[in-house]
């Protein structure tokens, strides 16, 4: 794998990590904070009787209300502004009519371009009581991303980022999804590297600074392995077991790890108080 400086690279994926100076930096700050500005707003949305539907309207109107585009719309073919994951569906749910309902665990995964920048995100929230074992896998899976971006520095390895989500998350018995992972970011939805939710310190890619990624570890309550529907996106656990994801965009600093996707109102993980 090789390094390129952002600015004379070109505007597609070409196999090389693209290292981002200060303005990229702060193109990443705006799309950043307006998509955690959307999730926050999400709150009082999500609750029991709410069709995911309606959570896609609300990101599609609040993106275009504030001059930016969700990524996802018309992606590839997806015709819709997010990503709405209930219960055992692990990612890419298709938003539809079917009212969430009481005890409901969901991920709204959100992307928004800003200036030709993106800021990709996701959170978890609860639809009403939530069991026990939900709050737990979803408190488990938010401090394994944490764990992860935790060990983001220059000089660091994507393995070490992996290994620390997998060495939290399997003692809880519970398992790391490998079939999807974290990925490079910035002019571009999806770009190199790849960020393997498990692994071995000193293994991968080593990180420097000017990287912009994201760190997205999909957690379940049974055993690791998925399947795609047929509609060709929408990925769930084999078993039926719950599912739980956490995603920040964040960049390599000179000493450490800058997080674009911080919740401006605090409202980074459940129970949430207010928007």
């Amino acid at each position: 794998m090789t390094y390129v400086d952002a600015t004379h690279a070109a505007a597609r994926k070409t196999g090389q990590i693209k290292l981002h100076g200060p303005s990229a930096f702060a193109g990443m700050r705006k799309a950043g904070e307006l998509t955690a500005r959307c999730l926050d707003e999400l709150v009082p949305l999500v609750r029991p009787g709410v069709p995911t539907s309606e959570i896609d309207d609300f990101v599609r109107d609040f993106a275009i209300a504030h001059n930016a585009i969700p990524a996802t719309l018309m992606y590839r073919g997806y015709r819709h502004s997010t990503c709405t994951s209930i219960n055992h569906v692990v990612c890419h749910g298709i938003p539809g009519d079917r009212p969430l309902k009481e005890g409901d665990i969901i991920n709204v995964d959100v992307t928004l371009i800003v200036d030709g920048w993106y800021g990709d995100s996701s959170r978890m929230y609860a639809a009403g009581a939530i069991s026990r074992r939900a709050e737990r896998l979803i408190d488990v899976t938010y401090e394994a991303m944490m764990r992860g971006i935790a060990t983001v520095k220059p000089g660091a390895t994507t393995g070490d980022i992996g290994h620390a989500i997998q060495s939290f998350v399997e003692p809880q018995q519970m398992s790391v999804v490998r079939d999807f992972c974290g990925h490079g970011l910035g002019r571009l939805f999806h770009d190199e590297p790849n960020i393997i939710h498990v692994g071995k310190p000193g293994d991968g890619v080593v990180l420097r600074p000017g990287m912009i990624f994201t760190i997205e570890p999909m957690i379940n309550l049974g055993k690791p392995h998925v399947k795609i529907l047929s509609d060709g996106w929408t990925a769930v656990t084999r078993d039926r077991s719950l599912s739980a994801q956490f995603e920040h965009s964040v960049g390599v600093t000179e000493n450490g790890v800058e997080i674009f996707t911080l919740s401006p109102g605090k409202l980074d993980k459940p129970p949430y108080a207010a928007a």
